[in-house]
């Protein structure tokens, strides 16, 4: 006879074990951390630190410097002014000294003619300082540039005879020879001043090159 057993028959019970956390698997990767780890430290107390530190002192150095520029720009407040005022004097010396070693000259007109070739300009009438300047009052003929540089022009003679001047010289353009005509001719102390002619030459020592001229006209004692 056959006999069927209806209850449940009990399973055997499986234990389950954690993994450990001391085994051989885990240690690499808490030693590679910690490499990691000490090679951060020392990256920044070694490498980056220091450079901290020196860009502060950089820094420090640059504002230091910059005070010490600003108090100099201080001290030097009208440097250029002088500056320029002493080669203006400089240019108008050494005019009047070519004009002495030519021929004697009315120590008047001397004067003026340093002052021609100075950015001082002339000596003009207040008729004439309108023409000559650039307002709308002004005449195009009469005109001249105030930012001109008398140092591009230089007087190798100047001879008064009768009343009448001639004045010989050179420059490094034509340009040049008509703005300084034009100064003449504003002047209180020169009257019909007429470029006479020049032409450009080649200087035998240097081999450089200028436009020698000469400018004749009037002089108003």
């Amino acid at each position: 006879m056959i006999k069927v057993n209806l209850l449940p028959q009990r399973k055997a019970k499986r234990s389950f074990t954690m993994p450990s956390t001391d085994g051989p698997s885990t240690a690499p990767l808490i030693a590679g951390l910690a490499l990691i780890g000490a090679a951060a430290a020392a990256v920044f107390f070694l490498v980056d630190m220091p450079k901290r530190n020196r860009l502060d002192e950089l820094k420090t150095a640059s504002a230091q410097l910059q005070t010490q520029i600003n108090e100099k720009k201080k001290a030097l407040v009208g440097y250029e002014e002088l500056k320029k005022a002493e080669e203006q004097a400089r240019t108008r010396a050494e005019s009047i000294k070519r004009l002495v070693a030519t021929k004697n000259v009315p120590a008047h007109l001397l004067h003026e003619l340093s002052k021609v070739l100075t950015r001082e300009g002339p000596t003009m009438t207040e008729t004439m300082a309108k023409l000559a300047g650039n307002g709308p009052d002004s005449d195009p003929n009469k005109r001249f540039q105030p930012e001109w540089d008398p140092a591009h022009v230089w007087m190798t003679a100047f001879v008064d005879g009768g009343g009448v001047f001639r004045l010989d010289g050179g420059a490094q353009s034509e340009s040049d020879v008509t703005q300084l005509a034009k100064r003449l001719a504003a002047s209180v102390y020169f009257m019909d001043v007429t470029p006479a002619g020049g032409e450009r030459v080649t200087e035998r020592d240097s081999g450089q090159q200028y436009y020698k001229f000469t400018i004749t006209g009037r002089v108003a004692y």
